[in-house]
């Protein structure tokens, strides 16, 4: 692994409903940055070359903007995501895809949800509405991840070890 490529850790809950989370993460200083909007993920592949690597290639289109994301292969950890991860916004998700496209690249899966994005200093929280239920995703540092967890009362029995891409296949959404 590169030690210079930040890691991406985090935890995915899958939670009853939105509102009551919502309600407790205001309690406990998150600030709202985006209110709940739709948002459009595309991973692209050549054939199945970063699949078989365990690692991703994302174009995202959320709140007006557009990134371009690569995930590296995760880390083993029982309850965390933990994997490298570099992310950039662009200014054209189409000439982004136009610029794939002439590497070789290819639409290999795209994901649709509607996502609240919430932070506090120390931490990140994504309220997530997919068509197969409701999560929240904790990014940041173990240690608060792990109180944020127990001060919200969600325990590691709720935690989704699947990635979206596995559950929308999984759902057959894919």
């Amino acid at each position: 692994m590169n030690p210079s490529i930040p890691l991406e850790t985090e935890v995915k809950l899958h939670i009853p409903s939105i509102g009551p989370v919502a309600a407790r993460l205001d309690e406990l200083g998150f600030q709202i940055e985006v209110p709940a909007q739709p948002e459009r993920s595309i991973l692209w592949d050549r054939g199945t070359e970063l699949f078989a690597q365990g690692c991703a290639l994302r174009l995202r289109t959320y709140a007006g903007r557009s990134w371009m994301t690569w995930k590296g292969a995760k880390i083993e950890d029982p309850l965390l995501k933990v994997r490298p991860e570099l992310e950039t916004t662009i200014g054209s998700a189409e000439a982004m895809e136009g610029i794939l496209r002439a590497l070789g690249y290819a639409p290999v899966l795209s994901m649709e949800k509607v996502r609240a994005l919430w932070r506090r200093s120390d931490l990140t929280a994504c309220l997530d509405e997919t068509p197969f239920g409701c999560f929240l995703e904790l990014e940041g540092d173990p240690a608060v991840i792990r109180q944020v967890m127990a001060d919200l009362g969600l325990g590691p029995e709720l935690a989704e070890t699947r990635s979206y891409p596995t559950l929308f296949r999984e759902h057959g959404l894919a």
